[in-house]
C-alpha cells in the first residue's frame, strides 16, 4: 500500500512595526484553499516595540471559534533585536525547516493573498519542476505608485511584479510589468532571473543545500542573491501567473528614495555585482562607485561601507 505524503507548507511572515498590515495578511491567509497540503504560519516579530503578542493572542482566539480556521498552526517568534529582512526571515526559515516543511513561502506582511495562491504554486511546482517560484503581485487598490493614472476598475490589476530581470551589464534589477494594467499579457509561465522576497515560494531542499538569506545584505537584494546561488547550484526559478496576491507597499523599511533605501541599494548592489558579475562589469562598478563618493550622503556612506566591509546593518 502506497501512502501519499501530504506536503507541509510553512509561510514565514516578518513583522516590523506593521501590526495592522500583519493582521490583514493573516486574515487573508486563514481563509485560503488548503486542499492537498498542511499549513503552518510562522510570524516573526523583529523587535517592533509594539503589542504584537497581545494582538496575535486576540486573533488566535477569534479564529479558534471558526471551524474553518481553528486547525491552523500559528507560531509567533519574537526576536530580541531587529535582525533586518535577512536575519528576521532566517529565524522563520529555520523554524520551518525544523517543522519538516516541504516548501517555505516567504511573504511580506503588507500583502493580501488570493485564496488559491498555495494551490496554484504547488501545481506550478509539480508541472514545471521549478524549485523557486514567484507569484503574480498586484498593487493593492489605492497603493499604486501613480494612483491618478488608473481608472477605478483598473485598480487591483496594476502589476507590481510579473517576473524579474537582471541587467548584468549594469547590475540593475527590474520587475516585469510594473505599473502596467494586467490585460492578460502576463498570463504565461516562464523562467525568471529572480523572485522578489515580497513573495518567494521555495523548496526546503534548496535552502538546506545553499543556505538561507545572506546576512551581509540585511535589507534589499538578498532575494536576488538567494536566487543566484540557487541557479548556480542547478535549481530552476519561475513565475506563476495564476498564483496571485496584492501588495500594499507599506514599506516599513522606507519608501523608494528614502535614506534607508538609497543606502542599502547602493551598498548591496556593489556586494552583489562584485560577487557575481563578469570582470568587465566589476571594473565598471568600481569606477561608478568612486563617482558616487561625490553624490548624496547616503550613496557615499553606502560605497564607503562596502569598501570598509561594513556589511549586515552597516553604519545606519
Amino acid at each position: 500500500m502506497i501512502i501519499k505524503r501530504i506536503p507541509k507548507i510553512s509561510i514565514v511572515i516578518l513583522n516590523y512595526r506593521g501590526k495592522k498590515e500583519t493582521i490583514d495578511c493573516l486574515q487573508s491567509l486563514y481563509y485560503i484553499n488548503r486542499k492537498g497540503f498542511k499549513l503552518k504560519i510562522i510570524l516573526v516579530d523583529n523587535k517592533s516595540d509594539e503589542s504584537i503578542e497581545e494582538t496575535i493572542d486576540h486573533f488566535r482566539k477569534q479564529t479558534r471559534e471558526d471551524p474553518k480556521t481553528r486547525d491552523i498552526d500559528l507560531k509567533l517568534i519574537q526576536n530580541k533585536d531587529n535582525l533586518g529582512f535577512c536575519g528576521g526571515n532566517n529565524v522563520g526559515i529555520q523554524e520551518a525547516i525544523k517543522a519538516k516543511s516541504s516548501f517555505v513561502f516567504i511573504l511580506n506582511n503588507d500583502t493580501v493573498v488570493d485564496r488559491d495562491i498555495i494551490v496554484n504554486l504547488l501545481k506550478t511546482s509539480k508541472k514545471y519542476k521549478w524549485e523557486i517560484i514567484g507569484p503574480k503581485i498586484y498593487f493593492y487598490p489605492g497603493n499604486e505608485f501613480h494612483f491618478d493614472r488608473y481608472k477605478a476598475n483598473e485598480r487591483g490589476k496594476v502589476v507590481w511584479y510579473a517576473g524579474g530581470k537582471i541587467d548584468w551589464n549594469n547590475i540593475l534589477f527590474f520587475h516585469n510589468g510594473v505599473d502596467l494594467v494586467d490585460l492578460g499579457q502576463f498570463n504565461h509561465h516562464e523562467e525568471t532571473d529572480f523572485v522578489t522576497g515580497c513573495a518567494l515560494f521555495i523548496k526546503s531542499e534548496v535552502l538546506k543545500k545553499i543556505g538561507y538569506f545572506n546576512h551581509d545584505y540585511f535589507l534589499y537584494l538578498e532575494d536576488a542573491d538567494l536566487c543566484q546561488r540557487a541557479k548556480i547550484a542547478g535549481y530552476k526559478i519561475g513565475f506563476a501567473p495564476k498564483a496571485v496576491l496584492w501588495h500594499k507597499n507599506a514599506a516599513s523599511s522606507g519608501k523608494p528614495g528614502s535614506n534607508l533605501h538609497v543606502y542599502y541599494q547602493t551598498r548591496n548592489r556593489l556586494v552583489f555585482g562584485m560577487k557575481y558579475a563578469k570582470l568587465r562589469t566589476k571594473i565598471a562598478l568600481i569606477k561608478e562607485s568612486l563617482k558616487m563618493l561625490f553624490n548624496s550622503k547616503m550613496q557615499r556612506r553606502g560605497v564607503l561601507d562596502f569598501y570598509l566591509k561594513r556589511f549586515g546593518r552597516g553604519s545606519l
